[in-house]
Order: C-alpha cells, then sequence, then structure tokens
C-alpha cells in the first residue's frame, strides 16, 4: 500500500477500507434494530415448497459476537498494520523489512560454510567439488533464466560454456560482470554505413569475415563501408573486450545470423543489459558463482584433482 507513488490512489485505498468497515458496522445495527411482523406462530408469512415457512428468530449471540469481534480485529489490524492508503501503521512493518531480515539471518547462518572457500582462489574454487556443487545452485537460481539451465543460452542471452566473451573471461572479469553487471549498446549504424544498399553489403561483409555463406560481391563493396563499425569492432571484426563490442570474424552469433538478422541490427541498434547481483548475493556467493561460471568455460581445469576440502 505505501508504495503508491499518487496520493489518490492512497486516499482512494484508506476510504474504501475505513466505509467498508463503516458499512458493516451500520448493517449489524440495522438488521438488529429491526423487527419483522410475525404471525402468532412466530413465523414471518413466508412458505416454500407449501410447508416450508420461515421462523422470525434473532441471530444466536455468539454468531453476532463473531461479527463484532471481526470488525473490532479489522479496525485494530489497519491500526497495527498497513492497510490505510500509505500509512505504514504503528509497528510500521512492511514485507520488503520482512524479507531483508530474513535475508540478513540466513546469510549470517551460511556464513561458516563460505568461510571455508575465502582462502581459495577462482580457479581453485572451481576445481573443488563442494564449491562447484554450491556454485551451480546459485547459477541456476540467479542465472539459468537468462543463460538457460546448461549456461549454453541462447537468441540475446551469451553461450557461458565457449571461450568467447564479450568483456573477457578472465576470474576477475566474471566477478566484475556479475558484481557490477553489463550494459550493451549499440547505436543504428545505417546512417553512418550509408545507403540501405550499403547496409547490405556491410552485412555481407561481415558474414565473409567469419567465413559464412555470403556475396562475394558485395563483401567486396562493403569493406570499405565496415570502417564505420571497425570503431568498436575493431578493423577485420576481431572485437573489443574494453567496450563489449563482440568478435565478428567467428562463427558466434548472439542475436542472429544471415543477412537479414545483421542488417536489422544496423539499422535499428541494439540494447542489452545484465543486472548487477551486488546487493543481492554476497561477496562470497560472487566469488563461487564466478569460479562456475568460469570452469564451464574451462572443463580441463575443473578435471584435476580437488584443492579443497574432500
Amino acid at each position: 500500500m505505501s508504495d503508491f507513488i499518487s496520493n489518490f490512489w492512497s486516499n482512494y485505498v484508506a476510504v474504501a477500507s475505513l466505509l467498508s468497515i463503516l458499512g458493516c458496522v451500520l448493517l449489524l445495527w440495522l438488521t438488529a434494530r429491526k423487527r419483522v411482523a410475525s404471525d402468532a406462530d412466530n413465523t414471518t408469512g413466508h412458505v416454500w415448497d407449501e410447508d416450508l415457512r420461515e421462523s422470525n428468530n434473532p441471530l444466536p449471540m455468539w454468531w453476532v459476537g463473531l461479527f463484532i469481534l471481526t470488525i473490532v480485529f479489522s479496525v485494530g489490524y489497519l491500526a497495527v498494520f498497513p492497510g490505510l492508503g500509505s500509512f505504514a501503521g504503528t509497528q510500521a512493518w512492511s514485507s520488503r523489512a520482512e524479507y531483508q531480515a530474513d535475508v540478513a539471518k540466513a546469510t549470517q547462518a551460511l556464513e561458516p560454510v563460505y568461510a571455508r572457500y575465502t582462502p581459495l582462489s577462482i580457479e581453485e574454487a572451481a576445481r573443488d567439488p563442494q564449491a562447484r556443487a554450491i556454485g551451480e545452485r546459485l547459477f541456476m537460481n540467479n542465472c539459468a533464466q537468462c543463460h538457460g539451465s546448461d549456461a549454453r543460452g541462447s537468441k540475446g542471452f551469451p553461450n557461458l560454456t565457449d571461450a568467447d566473451w564479450l568483456h573477457g573471461g578472465a576470474p576477475e572479469k566474471i566477478v566484475e560482470s556479475i558484481t557490477k553487471g553489463r550494459v550493451g549498446v549499440m547505436p543504428p549504424a545505417a546512417a553512418m554505413v550509408g545507403s540501405p544498399d550499403d547496409v547490405k553489403n556491410v552485412a555481407n561483409y561481415v558474414l565473409s569475415l567469419s567465413g559464412e555463406p555470403h556475396d562475394s560481391v558485395r563483401a567486396g563493396l562493403g569493406k570499405s563501408k565496415f570502417a564505420a563499425c571497425a570503431a568498436c569492432h575493431g578493423i577485420g571484426g576481431v572485437g573489443n573486450p574494453a567496450l563489449g563490442a563482440p568478435r565478428l570474424n567467428d562463427r558466434i552469433w548472439l542475436h542472429g545470423y544471415g543477412e537479414a538478422a545483421i542488417v536489422q541490427i544496423i539499422n535499428e541498434g541494439k540494447h542489452s543489459a545484465m543486472p548487477a547481483q551486488e546487493g543481492r548475493l554476497t561477496e562470497a556467493q560472487i566469488k563461487l558463482l564466478a569460479s562456475y561460471v568460469w570452469g564451464m568455460s574451462n572443463p580441463s581445469t575443473t578435471s584435476a584433482t580437488s584443492t579443497g576440502t574432500p
């Protein structure tokens, strides 16, 4: 309730809640005062199925008491807990604070588990079976939604099991990516390349860099126009990890393959983002997660003898 950004909605919820309680009180009071005229046999005169008559008996007091208790409880609840628009209640309780307290409690309880791996480097943790098991669970809970449970990614989401890294695959770079997140922006470049025909020529030149099927005539014409792209992707499409610009001279296509896909990216640009895990995961969790990711792209190192606790 207190997350509303408009005072109108806060007031609307508060008024609706109070009117609902007041309505229940009035309904209970009016029905208690009203007396239905009854016949001598204490019935209301309503008859169903020829012989089924409605008696004019008041509600049992225990039933009336339940209605009263419900009203009292609702008033007390709205006074203590949030429910009246932006009013936070006398206890200032919130689901966010409750969640943060639970996370802090769980983090404290898990500190001894992660402390065992603090002395290990990323490479050593990647060779420790228990550390890898913890890293795998962290990956499944925090990364698999985008990169897939097998970490092979999909269109728009990088494959983490190969040696192709947009921002570098060194352990410290993986830690940096997980901690701070990444934002990738390629601006629309059609205006810099030239005419729509020039864009197609550049697309075919990019295809030729990776040895993919292409129109060699168009590729030859697009080589000089590629200069507008080389500022980020490098001469020959070698990529630039400092900018997060992908290599264009391999056969790894993050946002789609073929002339049409490349033309679309040149015309429209591309924006992608990986959220930062800093604040969500502890430093120890990020370290084990990074070791698991690094190990998936360096499988030969993880098959070595474990250096951690057996």
